[in-house]
């Protein structure tokens, strides 16, 4: 932007105005789509029995509307490690179960992303997939939620297809 030198007030002003435009412009980056950040995003505690008998609770965000689930985990910098993001309802318009495909654009940590059938078993995990990939991951088959999880925890706790998932 260039500003002209013109009177004291005028200058100010203009710079004033430039200031909050500028800082506006970072909000959405920085804070504005961490939906965490914002209070907006109901909770809940999933929990993952896995074959070997073990368990392991995550408590999570919940992305129920189509906004939610279309920004998901976006812009997080980090994912605690019991936490992550549920996509309950999916879709979320209710509808029947049905094939999933995420991409990692926008999302600069790695994920595990975990494809839940419809009796609460799990179809398929995408494991560590690429920060800011537009490529997409398919579940392979319809499912009813997603769950999105710190990338590598799902080796490191031993999920896999076929284990049960249940949340509160």
């Amino acid at each position: 932007m260039i500003f002209q030198r013109t009177s004291g007030r005028r200058t100010a002003g203009l710079a004033a105005l430039a200031l909050l435009v500028a800082l506006g412009g970072c909000k959405g980056a920085a804070t504005g789509n961490d939906s965490a950040a914002t209070g907006q995003v109901a909770k809940a505690t999933v929990t993952i029995a896995t074959a070997d008998g073990g368990s392991h609770r995550f408590v999570v965000d919940v992305a129920a509307t189509a906004q939610q689930q279309q920004q998901g985990l976006m812009y997080r910098q980090s994912i605690p490690k019991d936490g992550g993001m549920l996509f309950a309802p999916y879709p979320p318009d209710g509808g029947p179960p049905k094939a999933a495909s995420f991409w990692m654009r926008n999302t600069p940590s790695s994920l595990d992303i975990i494809f839940i059938r419809p009796d609460g078993t799990i179809a398929t995990v995408a494991e560590d997939t690429v920060p800011l990939s537009e490529t997409p991951v398919e579940s392979g088959e319809p499912v009813n939620a997603v769950l999105e999880i710190a990338g590598g925890r799902a080796a490191e706790l031993g999920i896999a297809a076929g284990d049960r998932v249940t949340w509160k």
